[in-house]
């Protein structure tokens, strides 16, 4: 029988996790794209304050390169009683989120606390969205993530003699969903998922977010459906449409 961890003698927690230590290649924003102005702001400074916006969350951590210069400089307010930062970023993704855990914990952070990892690039995000994630997956065994399911006709491809794109065929959607963030999981769940992952290194090829590394273990994160506009800035052209979003929605909700 699988043991809940929910009680009448406590609640659990949820923290917030932002990997922030990448450089931002494909974006061609001439630097960490975290750092890119959109709508008047660092990018990073949208999905902040979306974050901090959730009442329900105890922290929100900022993981950071140990070389990043810049980040007080650009979002002079953050860092407070519920805003925290962490320079022990990684090479990779989960190399960062597997440091933040552990700076976690040694902030107090307990197995049976909740934690939100969310993409800094994903700029739109709303504070309704990441409640809704929380109502969904409060009493779970396993957590779950915000995704969409795929509309669009999914292609399998490869590239010819002269280096361009062909399709190959047509990939059934049927089934099939886009995995956004934040992605939920207890942090007594999440930390040795992905550190049984990073050991090995063909397993750690495979696990590019969370809910990867949790699946490899054997369980089925829950899917909560999340927004269209919850897409990670990614390609040069993703920095003026965020920009058109953000600067036609108004406050964040």
């Amino acid at each position: 029988m699988s043991m809940s961890y929910q009680s009448h003698e406590f609640r659990s927690r949820c923290f917030a996790l932002v990997p922030c230590a990448g450089v931002g290649e494909r974006a061609g924003a001439g630097g960490p794209k975290q750092y890119h102005p959109v709508a008047g702001q660092p990018m990073v400074a949208h999905t902040l304050e979306a974050l901090m916006g959730v009442a329900r969350l105890e922290a929100v951590l900022v993981v950071l390169s140990p070389t990043d210069a810049r980040f007080e400089s650009l979002l002079p307010g953050f860092e407070s009683e519920r805003g925290w930062v962490a320079r022990v970023g990684g090479a990779t993704r989960a190399d960062s989120v597997l440091a933040g855990l552990d700076e976690l914990v040694a902030r107090g952070a307990q197995p049976h606390d909740w934690v939100l990892v969310h993409d800094a690039a994903r700029c739109l995000l709303q504070p309704a969205w990441v409640e809704r994630l929380i109502a969904a997956c409060d009493d779970d065994e396993v957590g779950g993530l915000l995704a969409l399911p795929v509309a669009d006709t999914l292609k399998a491809a490869a590239v010819d003699a002269n280096g361009r794109p062909r399709s190959l065929s047509t990939v059934d959607r049927a089934g099939k969903w886009a995995a956004q963030t934040p992605q939920m999981f207890r942090l007594g769940l999440l930390r040795p998922a992905l550190l049984s992952a990073l050991g090995d290194p063909d397993a750690a090829a495979r696990i590019t977010d969370e809910a990867s590394a949790i699946e490899a273990l054997g369980h089925q994160p829950r899917l909560v459906p999340g927004d269209f506009e919850n897409f990670k800035v990614t390609w040069p052209g993703d920095f003026a449409l965020a920009e058109r979003l953000l600067s036609t929605r108004g406050p964040s909700s």
